[in-house]
């Protein structure tokens, strides 16, 4: 059963909300955050090998990171680094995988995830995912994982659920609804009324379920790929996905696929999830001082401050005072000061940067 689980892990983004400590060169999922000597890439590999065999796990990314992947997951093959000439979002990313997927067999549970989430409970994480594989593996069903909320969170989209006529039937439920991101006000109504989840932007689906899908709501994705059929899986893969994958359109996956299709389920999970998607999100998982201040990689010195979060180079020395709520980051000659409630705006400011500068310090 096992050698029929796949696993597509998507490893493109260039972390610009971690901005200065992530860099084009080398973005957030390539770093240690917790001195573990681990990147998160490589503690999201090693959580899949109980599920799924090392041969079957595929990373889709940059090509410019297809070097930088093997140095860190050293037992790959080349083979296994699907390398997008450019970003095109989750859709495209997912399509590309699948259509190698279906090069090699024509039975497969496939399990897709990010490769930059945080897992803390490991063991209920195999349960729930095998759980999930049995479930797709008789169901033409698209299942994502919905992780039970703890807070009002606006960082994170959220699923709504249909309630079972028999609360006790399963733990595998039809999807209402989907909403990104919402602010403090819908989000506070959303937890207070218990039919809601965090979206994980964790998917499984047998091949044929996904293949279904991507042809009759992504056509215009699936054509460029359908003319792969023969090319994809063979030395000549690279030269045409050069060619094809530029054309596909720019679309998510949720947007494209999961809130168009009419047999999307999700499956409620509590492993101590969390997309480290931003400082904050980071500074919430970390050990704190009394004051609760958090200090990464960092001698630091706080003095009359609280609720901060530092990381300086390896070597280097900060004394904060009187700062509260503030992101305080260097790395390869940028230091960034900024408060936490601004997060957000790091992204335009990476923009700025690179205007101004002409991209040397992204």
């Amino acid at each position: 059963m096992i050698n029929n689980n796949y696993c597509v892990i998507m490893a493109g983004g260039i972390g610009s909300r971690f901005w200065p400590f992530s860099r084009n060169e080398r973005p957030k999922q390539f770093l240690d955050f917790f001195g573990t000597g681990r990147s998160l890439l490589q503690m999201t590999v090693d959580r899949f090998r109980p599920l799924v065999p090392i041969e079957n796990i595929l990373i889709v990314t940059n090509i410019a990171y297809r070097d930088l992947i093997l140095e860190q997951i050293p037992d790959l093959q080349p083979s296994q680094i699907l390398a997008e000439p450019c970003r095109r979002n989750t859709a495209p990313c997912i399509a590309y995988a699948v259509s190698r997927i279906q090069s090699i067999t024509d039975n497969a549970n496939i399990i897709v995830a990010a490769s930059d989430h945080l897992i803390t409970n490991e063991q209920e994480f195999v349960r729930v995912i095998t759980e999930g594989i049995n479930y797709v593996s008789q169901h033409d069903a698209l299942l994502t994982l919905g992780m039970k909320p703890t807070r009002p969170e606006t960082g994170y989209g959220y699923i709504q659920f249909e309630t079972p006529a028999n609360p006790a039937d399963n733990n595998i439920l039809a999807v209402k609804t989907f909403t990104e991101k919402p602010n403090r006000e819908l989000a506070e109504v959303f937890v207070r009324s218990g039919e809601f989840l965090w979206n994980s932007g964790m998917f499984l689906w047998n091949l044929q379920a996904i293949m279904k899908a991507l042809h009759q709501y992504l056509p215009l994705v699936m054509e460029q790929f359908d003319q792969g059929a023969g090319i994809i899986g063979t030395p000549d893969e690279d030269s045409f996905i050069q060619q094809h994958f530029p054309l596909c359109p720019n679309i998510s996956i949720d947007y494209g696929v999961m809130e168009k299709a009419d047999n999307v389920m999700v499956m409620a999970a509590d492993f101590g999830w969390s997309d480290l998607g931003t400082w904050g999100s980071l500074y919430d998982l970390s050990d704190k001082d009394p004051q609760g201040n958090v200090s990464i990689h960092s001698k630091t010195l706080f003095y009359e401050a609280e609720g901060n979060i530092v990381t300086l180079e390896s070597g280097k020395l900060a004394v904060i005072e009187g700062l509260q709520d503030y992101i305080v980051a260097e790395n390869e000659g940028v230091l960034l000061i900024c408060r936490k409630q601004n997060e957000q705006q790091i992204r335009q400011m990476v923009n700025d940067v690179q205007v101004n500068f002409d991209g040397k310090y992204n």
